[in-house]
């Protein structure tokens, strides 16, 4: 055991120590106090026992989102184009694609949603902002998702049959 000994400077950690005082040189915050950057967080143990146990349930909650909306608009597309292939007239494909989104079931993915609005600030830890008395944003945007509807449905696949030729 070497505590407290100090050791010879070795070739690598002399050029790297050279290197690191010619960077300083040349450096425009040299002599200059930094900001202090302060973090809103705190490692604990208990952050890396859960981390142990893999994803957490709002993980693997909004993966189960992700890969319903995607399975959603995959089929969507698919019923958009053949819908737009069979019928000619664009008033009747309009009113039949209305229908259609009219109809559309998200039931299971609206569930997973209203779920994670309810559960995900308290799975996921999530601070409050005291300015707004709400839960913070997320790279500035709110955890909440909207659930998915017959406009969802149209904002991506609107009620016009060329776009759904070009599509």
């Amino acid at each position: 055991m070497s505590e407290g000994a100090t050791r010879p400077e070795t070739p690598q950690e002399r050029r790297e120590r050279e290197q690191l005082e010619a960077d300083l040189e040349s450096s425009p915050v040299r002599g200059k106090a930094l900001r202090q950057r302060l973090r809103n967080f705190r490692p604990d143990p208990e952050s890396g026992v859960r981390a142990l146990g893999g994803p957490t349930a709002w993980m693997r909650r909004l993966r189960a989102i992700e890969d319903a909306v995607e399975q959603h608009e995959r089929r969507l597309a698919e019923s958009w184009r053949t819908l737009a292939a069979e019928l000619e007239d664009p008033a009747e494909f309009a009113s039949a694609w209305r229908e259609l989104a009219g109809n559309w079931s998200f039931a299971h993915v609206n569930e997973l949603i209203e779920r994670h609005n309810r559960n995900f600030p308290a799975e996921a830890r999530l601070a409050m902002d005291p300015r707004t008395r709400d839960f913070i944003r997320i790279n500035g945007r709110s955890y909440l998702r909207e659930p998915l509807g017959a406009g969802w449905i149209l904002d991506r696949f609107p009620s016009e049959r060329e776009a759904a030729l070009r599509g």
